[in-house]
């Protein structure tokens, strides 16, 4: 019997809030006659794949002592919201302060839609600062949370500025991280 994600949602969000995560999405493909189970999971200070293998089995407990689907086969993935996945709520821009984003907005009254791109700085009740480096001209924009179309974390190879993560409200342990691991780049 396939099982629907709002399904799969009600019987595993009580485990994942108790292991310190947000349920983020489920999905449920069927292929070649097999539920594939996705299962999106994020919090604070981010995941490893140990910890994420820990609650893959945990999760997996609860749906195999279910009895309509103990006899159906199933592939159960847990992961991480990943990158492309689109900034939704305040805690994901919380969760990804100094990351590089690409906003899509629209810009008040007149309807007409702009992007902008930068790093993500404080975060208001309603409004993200966007730190942006210009050809070495730092500049500082307020983005209202209203006018958000769609923001997505940016794969990004080039090393931020110290202020630019300063500008973002990053602490000094935390750029120093960012920064450097072991004396390489990041």
């Amino acid at each position: 019997m396939p099982i629907s994600p709002p399904q799969v949602s009600e019987l595993v969000e009580k485990l994942v809030a108790d292991q310190g995560f947000d349920l983020e999405d489920v999905t449920v493909t069927r292929r070649d006659g097999t539920d594939e189970l996705t299962i999106v999971v994020d919090r604070d200070g981010g995941s490893d794949l140990d910890v994420l293998a820990a609650l893959s089995n945990k999760i997996s407990e609860i749906l195999d002592a279910i009895p309509d689907l103990s006899d159906d086969p199933y592939v159960l993935e847990v992961t991480s919201r990943g990158v492309d996945r689109p900034l939704t709520h305040p805690r994901h821009w919380r969760r990804n302060l100094g990351r590089r984003v690409e906003i899509r907005l629209t810009d008040g009254d007149d309807g007409a839609k702009r992007t902008v791109t930068g790093r993500i700085g404080r975060l208001g009740e309603s409004q993200v600062e966007i730190v942006a480096n210009h050809k070495g001209r730092i500049a500082v924009e307020t983005v209202d949370l209203a006018e958000v179309v769609k923001a997505v974390v940016q794969v990004d190879f080039s090393q931020p500025s110290v202020r630019e993560l300063e500008l973002c409200g990053l602490d000094e342990d935390e750029i120093a991280r960012r920064r450097s691991r072991d004396g390489k780049r990041l």
